[in-house]
Formats: structure tokens, sequence, C-alpha cells
């Protein structure tokens, strides 16, 4: 009896496997380099139209019986859009002058005012809303969906829309004054 020396044939990963590793590498290799150029890009830029988006509003703050908006619900008005959230410290600077601003605007019905809740709990949003006495619509902003389309860098930002869903101007950080936010909306008006 004679013992071969020979050994074992290795067999190698089946070509549809490496076929698909490589897919799969350069997928993911894409999707990090469109992420990486939209995170280049910053914030949405004025004399971009701005996408639609829905908002779903907090019970006690909706926009004429509806508990959800959408930005086309507002096309030719403008659109004061303002990110917050109830931990912020800036926020709580500029809350008073908001509300100020948005009862001077109200009774033209062409000019809105949308708070938009970051990354808070619905308790402590609604003591903060409370508290400053917001009255105009807002909502939370589930699964950071609307601040991951403007590429928000932090709150309080506020996006000034103009009546063609055109955004026009945007305010990073608290407004000094109610004159500083109605400088940014009365060019909008007709």
């Amino acid at each position: 009896m004679t013992e071969s020396n020979t050994p074992a044939a290795k067999r190698g990963v089946p070509l549809w496997v490496q076929i698909l590793i490589w897919t799969v590498l350069v997928a993911l290799l894409v999707l990090v380099g469109v992420t990486l150029n939209k995170r280049q890009q910053g914030t949405v830029q004025p004399g971009d139209s701005i996408p639609e988006f829905s908002l779903p509003l907090f019970s006690g703050y909706e926009f004429e019986g509806r508990n959800e908006v959408t930005l086309s619900d507002f096309k030719g008005k403008v659109v004061v859009l303002n990110f917050w959230a109830s931990w912020c410290k800036p926020c709580e600077q500029e809350a008073a002058e908001l509300q100020e601003a948005w009862e001077f605007y109200e009774p033209r019905g062409d000019v809105i005012f949308l708070g938009v809740d970051y990354v808070d709990t619905e308790p402590e949003a609604r003591a903060y809303l409370k508290k400053f006495e917001i009255t105009f619509p807002n909502g939370p902003d589930k699964g950071t969906k609307i601040s991951q389309m403007f590429r928000m860098s932090g709150v309080p930002e506020t996006y000034f829309i103009d009546r063609e869903g055109v955004l026009q101007y945007v305010k990073i950080g608290p407004f000094a004054s109610v004159n500083e936010i109605k400088s940014n909306v009365d060019p909008l008006l007709p």
C-alpha cells in the first residue's frame, strides 16, 4: 500500500462570493463619499429651493386644526423656520423675541412661524413652550429628518423662506431683538 504524498487540494473562495464582497466594499465607499460631500457643503444656502418636508405638531400647537403640516401648505407665505431645544440656553435668549415677532405678523396671514424641536423629549419641550408662552405651531423633528435635510450646525438656527419656497437668509445663533427678526421678514413681504 502506498501513501499519497500529495496534499489535499485547497478550495478557493467561489467567484460569486468575491464579486459580492467587492460590490459591498465599493457601495460602502460610495456611501462614505456622498456623506462626506454633503457634510462639506454645510447648511442649506440662500438661493436654494427648500425640498418638501412634513412636521408633526405637538397637541395644542396645531396649525388651523391640523396636527401635521408640510412646507407646501405655506406656499405664498413667508416661513420663519426655527430649530430649538429645551436644553439649549441660547434658545431661551430668543424665545420671547420669536413669540413677539409672531404676534406682530400673525394677523397679516402671510407669515408663518414654525418651531422645530431638535433632539428633545416631549415633556421637556412642552414645558419650554409653556414657560416662554410660545403660541406658534411647533413640533418634534422625529428622527432628525428635517435638521439633516437642512444640515444644521446646532441650535438655535432659523431659516427665512420666501413665498416661493426659496431660502433667503439663515440665522445661526439667537436673535438679539425683535427688530432683527423683522429686518429679515419685511423684505420678503409684498
